[in-house]
């Protein structure tokens, strides 16, 4: 081969590496940072002053970060049969949505400089020590699915619940096929073509039940609910996946199942 002839083939063997690098950046720039909330309160009046707190002030400010839309949810006492609940709501779910990771990282900064923000309710976010807002906060941040690159809003029925399944997995490399699973494998479709409409899926990069994948669908209501899992279950498309080679070995380790009810703050 010539020079001339190699320098150009090296070019463009460099640029289609070049090409596939930046298809590969912008399909994952699209995706979103997942972050969701789960706050625990020392009484219903503890969770009750919160929530309004959310509704008035962190919403809002949350929007004006471009962290948008916000889901606020209440826990459903049956759901909680540990946290002995005395009634529905106790615990406070916030479902984050980040453009970029850069979104999750400057968060804070963000609503530390929003003026608003700061002087809406000092007695939730100045609390003292000795009598704390809420008990505890945990989060989870996760990566979008393929398959569900954003965050979607199937309802805003008033009577919609919502449906949070975690899957914990027994090592790394099975929650990522499981994650696998929901995207090139389908399921996500198969979901959508059995009443099931997805809010969002992700697979963790950090948080509670690592390694993991989670995902929140949305329904109607809680009979809408029965009648998507009653498709699902006679689904050909979940029964063809079920029994695919590929995804052998990732039933998860640890499942968690709770039915949330959207806060009349939230805006999914």
């Amino acid at each position: 081969m010539k020079r001339r002839e190699f320098l150009g083939a090296a070019a463009a063997a460099g640029l289609a590496v070049v090409g596939s690098s930046v298809t590969h950046a912008a399909e994952h720039a699209a995706k979103q940072t997942i972050e969701l909330r789960l706050y625990t309160f020392a009484s219903e009046e503890k969770q009750k002053a919160f929530a309004d707190f959310v509704a008035k002030a962190m919403v809002p400010a949350l929007n004006r970060a471009g962290v948008t839309p916000v889901g606020v949810f209440q826990a459903i006492k049956g759901d909680l049969p540990k946290a002995n609940l005395k009634a529905d709501g106790t615990h406070l779910y916030l479902l984050l949505p980040h453009n970029s990771a850069e979104s999750f990282v400057t968060l804070a900064d963000k609503l530390a400089a929003d003026e608003a923000y700061q002087k809406a309710a000092p007695e939730i976010l100045d609390a003292p020590r000795k009598d704390p807002a809420y008990a505890g906060c945990e989060t989870s941040v996760m990566i979008s699915f393929d398959a569900l690159p954003k965050v979607e809003i199937p309802t805003k029925a008033p009577s919609r619940v919502m449906q949070l399944r975690t899957y914990q997995a027994h090592n790394d490399a099975k929650a990522y096929r499981k994650m696998q699973m929901f995207s090139e494998g389908g399921e996500i479709k198969v979901f959508r073509d059995c009443g099931m409409p997805p809010v969002f899926g992700g697979r963790a990069l950090a948080g509670a039940h690592f390694p993991n994948v989670t995902y929140m669908l949305g329904f109607e209501d809680e009979a809408a609910m029965g009648t998507g899992w009653g498709n699902f279950g006679k689904s050909p498309g979940w029964q063809k996946l079920g029994a695919d080679a590929t995804y052998k070995d990732t039933n998860p380790s640890l499942i968690i199942n709770l039915v949330l009810k959207p806060a009349a703050s939230s805006q999914i």
